[in-house]
């Protein structure tokens, strides 16, 4: 046999011996916020695909043929959970997807929410007399919105892909613990950010109730003439009570999410005097070249706007 030949077998043999390269595992997510918490964790090992994307708004989405294909070629599908995604199980139904269904929120203590009908309350337990439980069946569903919560998803997440390919376990769980640190600096910036604000002027006015978890993990007063769903429309009641509560408590800005009509806040900053802070991002990401692509930019995003707005 010639040297040549000898080396061609030689590659042969170790071509047959190598392992083939793996496929990245194909994985869905419900929405921005979580598609990106999942390449976080995920890396070069997944492929992501969101079913609403950046900008959009989960509360009333409705699911087209291109998104059942995208579920049905999936073997993960990440959703949040707690009520957040009213269409999944019909769009997994029609999709006749065998992915294996990943509840992010799972271990996340549910903030509840008053029942169609109920006063409802703000994230202090204030009646403000509208509907919270609108679409969800009493439960917020807006999780990520506390910090120490996305950790919980992150967990969730790392034990999901290990599950599925354990020969990416190690890299799955050094993503995993480079991100919660990431995550525990995030917590302490936010922490030290509403620590300068005046503790009596930590009240602010959101167009729709989004930030339940937020107000109760950093001590603010989040008020929202909005139900917990985009869907739902603050009655002539509503807006009076809320505009009567800006004046008595002096509260000093009103903001308005980027998934919402920004109208109805429009009008209460008019009525009170209150300040229009920034647009802040509640359900959804910005597209890749605005201020809030990544969970990390979002919830910094947040606290500058809200502290600059209501600070000093």
């Amino acid at each position: 046999m010639s040297f040549r030949a000898f080396l061609a077998a030689a590659a042969a043999g170790l071509l047959a011996i190598a392992p083939a390269s793996a496929e990245p595992l194909k994985t869905v997510a419900t929405f921005s916020i979580l598609g990106d918490l999942v390449r976080q964790v995920g890396g070069d090992r997944v492929t992501v695909e969101t079913l609403v994307g950046p900008g959009g708004d989960a509360h009333v989405f409705s699911p087209a043929p291109a998104d059942a294909k995208k579920v049905a070629e999936a073997k993960l599908l990440f959703e949040n959970g707690l009520g957040f995604e009213g269409w999944i199980s019909r769009l997994v139904a029609a999709s006749g997807s065998k992915a294996t269904a990943v509840t992010a929120s799972r271990g996340v203590a549910p903030r509840a929410m008053a029942e169609e009908g109920d006063h409802d309350h703000d994230s202090k337990g204030h009646d403000h007399g509208h509907d919270h439980g609108h679409d969800h069946g009493g439960t917020d569903p807006h999780a990520w919105q506390s910090v120490a919560n996305a950790k919980l998803y992150v967990g969730n997440i790392r034990d999901a892909l290990v599950a599925a390919d354990p020969d990416g376990k190690a890299t799955y769980e050094a993503n995993a613990a480079a991100y919660e640190a990431k995550l525990d600096a995030l917590e302490k910036d936010i922490r030290d950010g509403w620590a300068a604000v005046p503790a009596g002027r930590r009240k602010v006015i959101t167009s729709h109730d989004a930030f339940g978890y937020y107000a109760a993990a950093y001590g603010v007063e989040m008020i929202a003439p909005q139900g917990v769903s985009t869907e739902t429309e603050a009655s002539a009641r509503d807006v009076a009570r809320i505009i009567r509560q800006i004046r008595a408590e002096k509260i000093p800005a009103v903001f308005v999410e980027t998934i919402s009509d920004p109208r109805l806040a429009e009008r209460i900053a008019r009525e009170t005097g209150a300040r229009v802070g920034g647009a802040l991002y509640s359900d959804s990401l910005s597209p890749a070249d605005g201020p809030a692509a990544t969970y990390l930019d979002m919830m910094r995003w947040n606290l500058r706007q809200l502290t600059a707005a209501i600070g000093g």
